[in-house]
């Protein structure tokens, strides 16, 4: 039988990279059960990060989701990565959970990452607990950690322990709620032990108590009436007004602990039940005119927020069940393919275990697997209700290179299998450049564009070379000029014979092109314009000055000749060309480059670096202006300055730093560049025909 949503707790474990989130997911596993022993990132044997990709960059790419027991309750701990290039699992996790556990560094403190994802969380009104790892190391601080929670997140973050010791000489916490002290001795699940508070800690562990109280009792008027007058408060009261405060973002709890010491995992874990909201708690759902209460009685909705690529199993759907009871051997609708889907089985993760459920009831989160029409963002219900989730506001993909099989033959498996890629990950963007006829694969920096390869080689078995992409330059004239093309060929029996005199200018405001048909008393049959207007195009597809499209030209037709036998309509093609390409040639050609807006995030204090960079980049700002705690600026650059712009702007920005680009026109290279241009394009024609 399913948990009943009441006793059912949705976590999502996020943080900045390199917080300990990983190494805090494996000790809550160990402490509940879930596994035996302690992994390690360093030596690859935790149980979430388990692709070779991850092993190799010690490092999460992936949402790792593990369901275990706890007092009682059905925890499902979703371990998100915290690069910013893998956001997406991170803000996908955040949306089918109630609760997010913050993990921070004792060290550094609130992080990049961290502010940005504490936003997201605040945005979807989900309760908050923080824990601040690592107090081992050396330089960790849980007090001015502390202090760096509560000048980033404001005053309502508040310590619920503080540790005992400090650096490597950390031994346990503090329980101001209880005012309690543990002792932490060894990794084992036994290896916590209450103790008397201390008396080097007694006059802190009062001090941080009564700006516990403070906090805990500004929940509630009457609360706070009785505390200020100074009335006892009960521990239950004590209790129920943290639970409320945690629940509704009044209160953010702050619990310590050292992951792979398994110290302080047994505390948090009693928090996470007792302290965040179960999905009956939260409240429901309303989605338009649609509202999803966690009820069991009702019809069934489900909502699936994950898909992965597997090269054996086909695709794996993690979903969360919102409204009724979810049953393998079941069927149910795809309200957004309009199609039945068929459950088989249920599958639940505890580890790197994989257990096959009976079924999921309302709250609960779980994984179904071959389903031939679901994808991430679909929902999937007993009746086809069109209801939409709202969109995750995903960073635009900003690092581009033109991807190529390594292998001739392999265009069609690098296709499909990054289409199955893009089905796990949203941030990729993959088209074919119409002009440059190359395939892109874009991603949010040159780390995620690498996990895209080794993926490839890894998952599906296809090599691919990457190179930066080809700027889509254009060409077009700045004069106008006449020109006469004639293709004749005789070579016994019927010959070939096309005449044409045309004239070019440019046209206004990017028109594209024009072809008007000025012939008069029949010179050229009418039937054989339209293959004149053929040439005429086909000389435009590869300009004179870098072989690149030519735009914003009008061609005149004016005159020719036809012979009433050797006339035909490839004889007048060419004869167009031939005159396009010698008009081209007169009409003062020019090279043009794509302009692009660049829209940018920075802070403050990097503005000026910032903009004096777009300057070296030919760039011109627009404007800029405060939004939140950043600022956002506007500016105008070509393509070919920002083709890498992400490593640079992160450097200036010290990570904090985000871009989107936008195309907004074509306009004339300099001419300085432009020779460069001409001279690259010439060089790679000669070799191509080497």
């Amino acid at each position: 039988m399913h948990k009943a949503a009441d006793r059912i707790r949705n976590v999502a474990l996020v943080g900045h990279r390199g917080t300990g989130k990983t190494s805090l997911h494996e000790a809550i596993l160990f402490q509940a059960g879930v596994i035996n022993r302690l992994g390690t990132i360093v030596d690859g044997t935790t149980v979430s990060d388990t692709d070779p990709d991850e092993k190799a960059r010690q490092m999460s790419i992936s949402l790792a989701v593990s369901s275990f027991q706890w007092l009682e309750r059905k925890v499902n701990l979703l371990d998100t990565p915290g690069d910013p290039s893998f956001i997406a699992d991170a803000l996908g996790a955040l949306r089918v959970c109630e609760s997010a556990v913050f993990v921070v560094d004792a060290v550094m403190g609130v992080e990049v990452h961290t502010n940005r994802l504490w936003e997201r969380a605040t945005e979807l009104d989900l309760a908050r607990l923080i824990f601040v790892n690592m107090l081992d190391r050396e330089r960790a601080d849980f007090f001015r950690a502390l202090d760096s929670l509560k000048t980033a997140f404001g005053p309502h973050v508040v310590a619920t322990e503080i540790p005992i010791g400090s650096e490597q000489d950390v031994s346990g916490v503090i329980d101001l709620v209880d005012m309690k002290a543990y002792a932490y001795d060894g990794a084992a699940r036994d290896n916590c032990s209450e103790i008397e508070i201390p008396a080097s800690e007694a006059e802190r562990a009062q001090e941080y108590r009564e700006k516990l109280m403070d906090e805990v009792c500004e929940v509630s008027d009457a609360l706070m009436e009785r505390y200020l007058e100074g009335e006892e408060i009960s521990h239950a009261e004590i209790v129920d007004a943290l639970k409320e405060g945690t629940n509704h973002g009044k209160i953010f709890p702050v619990v310590c602990g050292v992951a792979t010491r398994n110290l302080g995992t047994s505390r948090l874990l009693d928090a996470i039940v007792e302290d965040l909201p179960s999905p009956v708690k939260h409240g429901s759902l309303r989605l338009g005119d649609v509202e999803l209460q966690p009820s069991e009685e009702a019809e069934l909705f489900a909502y699936v927020f994950k898909t992965r690529a597997d090269p054996f199993a086909g695709r794996i759907n993690l979903l969360r069940v919102y409204q009724g009871v979810m049953c393998a051997d079941s069927h149910v609708v795809n309200s957004h393919a309009h199609a039945r889907e068929r459950i088989g089985q249920l599958l639940e993760f505890a580890g790197k275990d994989v257990r096959h459920v009976a079924e999921f009831g309302p709250g609960d989160i779980g994984a179904v697997a071959k389903l031939k029409e679901t994808r991430a963002g679909d929902w999937l219900g007993a009746r086809d209700e069109p209801i939409e989730m709202p969109g995750l506001r995903l960073p635009a993909p900003v690092m581009a290179f033109a991807v190529a099989p390594r292998n001739r033959g392999d265009e069609d498996k690098v296709f499909s299998s990054l289409r199955r890629l893009q089905e796990e990950d949203p941030t990729i963007d993959l088209h074919r450049d119409q002009q440059t006829r190359e395939q892109i694969v874009a991603g949010l920096s040159q780390v995620h564009v690498e996990v895209i390869v080794d993926r490839l080689r890894e998952r599906f078995g296809v090599e691919v070379t990457l190179k930066p992409p080809r700027v889509p330059y254009q060409e077009t004239i700045r004069g106008s000029a006449r020109a006469h093309g004639r293709h004749k060929k005789q070579s016994g029996g019927r010959g070939q014979f096309g005449d044409c005199q045309i004239v070019i200018e440019p046209l206004e405001d990017s028109q594209g092109f024009e072809f008007v048909d000025k012939i008069k008393g029949g010179v050229i049959p009418s039937s054989f314009i339209p293959a004149v207007e053929k040439g005429v195009r086909e000389a435009m597809e590869a300009g004179v000055l870098a072989g690149y499209p030519v735009k914003d030209v009008r061609v005149s037709l004016l005159d020719g000749a036809h012979h009433s036998v050797d006339s035909s309509e490839i004889a007048f093609k060419l004869a167009g060309l031939q005159a396009m390409k010698q008009a081209l040639r007169e009409a003062d050609p020019v090279l043009l480059e794509p302009i692009m807006l660049v829209i940018l995030s920075v802070p403050e204090s990097a503005v000026g670096e910032v903009i004096g960079d777009l300057n070296s980049r030919r760039g011109r700002p627009q404007g800029m202006e405060p939004v939140g705690t950043m600022t956002e600026i506007r500016a105008e650059v070509p393509m070919a300055e920002v083709l890498a712009y992400a490593p640079d702007l992160r450097s200036i920005t010290g990570g904090q730093g985000e871009y989107t680009l936008e195309f907004l026109r074509y306009e004339e290279v300099p001419e300085q560049l432009a020779q460069r241009v001409v001279d690259r394009a010439g060089e790679e024609r000669a070799a191509s025909h080497a």
